[in-house]
């Protein structure tokens, strides 16, 4: 089990990477950003299932130190071992984070032909056209 830990630690590491990188001591806060991409936004949901909500005085100490500086790979092996400990100690968490890895690995977005666009949400305008107006 130990073993099979430290990959799922792995697995999650480059998306709560990105998402402690993107939000710093903001990402287990309560606010949303619906605009964040995938690895992002997959990032933070995991976190938060992980770790709870917490506002920026309260993070857990692997987190608050990665946000001071996400590029550091100690502090990114420091939040995978952390991570590893609240998963051994939570078969049911270890079940939940992988599918949420599994459902984010089956969702594929393809863009064909000319002008296409791919993307799995658009939260906004998006035009392919030449000389479009778009006013509101």
């Amino acid at each position: 089990m130990s073993g099979e830990l430290a990959t799922l630690a792995v697995d999650v590491s480059p998306y709560v990477t990105a998402a402690v990188g993107a939000y710093g001591t903001a990402v287990l806060g309560k606010i949303r950003d619906e605009a964040a991409d995938a690895t992002v936004g997959l990032g933070r949901r995991i976190l938060h299932r992980i770790f709870g909500t917490h506002g920026r005085g309260d993070l857990p100490e692997a987190v608050a130190d990665l946000a001071a500086d996400p590029s550091d790979p100690d502090l990114q092996a420091a939040l995978r071992v952390e991570i590893r400990r609240i998963l051994a100690a939570d078969p049911a968490l270890v079940s939940e984070v992988r599918g949420m890895l599994d459902a984010a690995a089956a969702i594929t977005v393809t863009a064909s032909g000319d002008r296409s666009i791919a993307a799995q949400v658009i939260n906004g305008i998006a035009s392919t056209g030449d000389n479009v107006t778009i006013e509101r």
